[in-house]
């Protein structure tokens, strides 16, 4: 792809031709589901608010994942003196995966000896699916002068 076609996007150009265009966000239970399909590895996943709550879960007793996790960030938090933004504890049966990201966190179980890159990567991508759409820059108009009148053209 030509190096002007990849930045033809974020120009100001493309944005006022197209109206800026603006991409659904999807809810906690979408974005769960595109992860459990997507990644062959995950078994489980669970997405918490920054209160502790649980916002969505692919299983009944996703509280219980979610404690599990907390207790795995504040032992890392002892042992390395500040909170973790992603960390995974392996075991013959599988992994546990945590990653934080803008306030939510998300809790998932892997098959034994994951892809930890590829595990991560699909997280990350499940939790900035949710929430608020991306916010589109608009062009500011014109300043008016004070010898034309708003309305002439």
């Amino acid at each position: 792809m030509p190096r002007s076609a990849k930045n033809f996007a974020t120009t100001a150009r493309f944005l006022s031709r197209t109206g800026g265009v603006s991409f659904r966000a999807v809810d906690v239970a979408q974005a769960l589901a595109d992860l459990t399909e997507i990644s062959s590895q995950i078994e489980q996943a669970v997405v918490v608010g920054e209160d502790g709550a649980v916002l969505g879960a692919t299983f009944d007793g996703g509280e219980q994942l979610a404690e599990i996790a907390a207790r795995l960030v504040r032992e890392a938090a002892g042992a390395r003196g500040r909170d973790p933004n992603q960390l995974e504890a392996a075991t013959h049966g599988g992994s546990v995966f945590v990653l934080r990201d803008g306030g939510r966190t998300i809790v998932a179980t892997t098959v034994p000896a994951p892809t930890v890159g590829l595990v991560f990567y699909d997280l990350k991508s499940c939790l900035k699916s949710i929430g608020d759409a991306p916010k589109v820059r608009r062009r500011r108009a014109a300043k008016q002068t004070e010898d034309r009148p708003p309305d002439a053209a």
